[in-house]
């Protein structure tokens, strides 16, 4: 993909079956080897946030703007403001999204999985409860 290829990118919705409430994606660029890694930029309306997935190769995250929700497996719930960033372990089972009340846009980085593996394994909605930690 060349720079002006990049600058004609859509910035496409969040499918439903990926995301509770509106966020936007916007693909900023992609690296081939040593494996396929996509780089995203997502903007999420207050309260959106993605379903349960995880990454066979972890998963970065930079806030650029908003304060963010995390969540893990088992953790509780934590709040990132722009500027922080957080990285996901292999196979790590989380999702993240806007706080209440702002919307929120960062960047996340993911490579694909082995012998063409999805580099996203997406699970089910985040509930209101799990949301609200």
């Amino acid at each position: 993909m060349t720079i002006n290829e990049l600058d004609r990118t859509p910035i496409t919705p969040g499918p439903a079956e990926w995301f509770t409430g509106r966020a936007w994606m916007e693909e900023l660029g992609q690296l081939a080897v040593p494996t396929p890694t996509r780089v995203l930029r997502v903007t999420f309306t207050p309260s959106a946030r993605t379903a349960w997935h995880s990454h066979p190769y972890g998963q970065v995250l930079h806030i650029l703007e908003g304060i963010a929700r995390i969540g893990r497996e088992g953790q509780p719930v934590r709040e990132l403001r722009a500027g922080d960033s957080v990285a996901f372990a292999p196979g790590e089972r989380h999702w993240h999204g806007a706080a209440p009340g702002r919307p929120m846009t960062h960047i996340a980085v993911q490579a694909a999985g082995p012998d063409g593996a999805p580099e996203t394994t997406w699970a089910e909605p985040v509930n209101d409860a799990q949301y609200a930690g």
